[in-house]
């Protein structure tokens, strides 16, 4: 008899991938969200609302999220904490017990010590916006609750709306602004997630917090410079001084919009060192399989197979 495992959120990016990931590993998948999944059982729940139907479900992957960069006080702030808390809340009511793989963030991470290199037990406060404090405050109900939490810091691959459309979208007159020089930073494979949410779930990781991510640390610049020519973009990268970012930043914030064009936690991700330590998760046997390079290399296969456009 196949284990039964409920996917949050499995019509978006991160779901989606632990949907299929679950699919093909022989599980039975229940979809719970707003739409259908990519496979399964779909049961509607929206998040921000009411309780989600796990019934028959032998373990759940929590990854409904509101995501983005709301500005203070705007509406979709108190939705996205109407989403990540309160629903979090709602998730782990009708869970009645089963275990619980909550997908989490790094953005949980206080911005304010050093993060050369986190461990799980970095300070959790300080955060510069809606998503970093409404996670933070969605994981520790679920930490509370005996759950498995899981921290990848900015997760791409096929699919991803966030992360790098935001990214190639900055590129102006073939220039892409950077904030200060080069620094190391964590990212974090969709699929590495993926089988970190499998993993925890069916070989029962004790519960906690893990920092996932791909198995390196990579050079902003050489990453940037990668996806950029994966994805056919030619731009120069510059350095626009940190204090002048900074400077942008708090201007356009202050902007009256749902969503600043820029803002401090934008500047944050990209302007200091974040690596995350893995050892916690490796100690369970888990091991990052997937890198920025096989993101590339995929899309210059698919760029490959795609036939010409029409003579003009």
């Amino acid at each position: 008899m196949s284990i039964r495992i409920a996917v949050t959120g499995a019509s978006g990016f991160c779901g989606g991938h632990v949907a299929r990931a679950a699919a093909e590993s022989g599980a039975e998948v229940v979809c719970v969200g707003r739409r259908p999944g990519p496979v399964g059982e779909h049961r509607h729940w929206d998040a921000s609302q009411g309780d989600p139907d796990l019934g028959g479900a032998d373990l759940v992957v929590h990854c409904a999220a509101a995501v983005g960069d709301p500005a203070p006080g705007s509406r979709a702030e108190a939705e996205m904490r109407a989403v990540n808390v309160d629903g979090t809340e709602r998730l782990l009511r009708a869970a009645a017990g089963r275990p619980v793989v909550w997908v989490s963030s790094a953005s949980v991470y206080d911005p304010r010590t050093d993060r050369t290199l986190v461990g799980e037990d970095h300070p959790r406060a300080g955060h510069l916006n809606a998503y970093g404090r409404t996670k933070a405050a969605g994981e520790a109900l679920a930490l509370a609750a005996g759950a498995v939490v899981l921290r990848p810091r900015a997760v791409y691959g096929p699919g991803d709306t966030q992360l790098l459309p935001r990214l190639l979208s900055r590129v102006r007159a073939g220039t892409l602004l950077l904030p200060g020089p080069d620094v190391r930073l964590s990212l974090t494979a969709v699929e590495n997630l993926a089988d970190a949410c499998l993993a925890a779930a069916t070989a029962g990781w004790p519960p906690g917090a893990y920092n996932v991510a791909d198995a390196r640390p990579y050079d902003r610049d050489a990453a940037v410079r990668e996806v950029l020519r994966a994805h056919g973009v030619r731009a120069r990268i510059r350095h626009l001084p940190l204090p002048l970012a900074r400077t942008a930043a708090r201007l356009a914030e202050a902007l009256p919009t749902a969503e600043p064009p820029l803002s401090r936690y934008a500047v944050d991700q990209l302007a200091h060192p974040v690596v995350l330590d893995l050892t916690r998760a490796r100690a369970q046997g888990w091991t990052p399989r997937r890198t920025l390079a096989d993101y590339a290399a995929g899309l210059v296969a698919v760029s490959r197979r795609r036939p010409p456009g029409p003579a003009r």
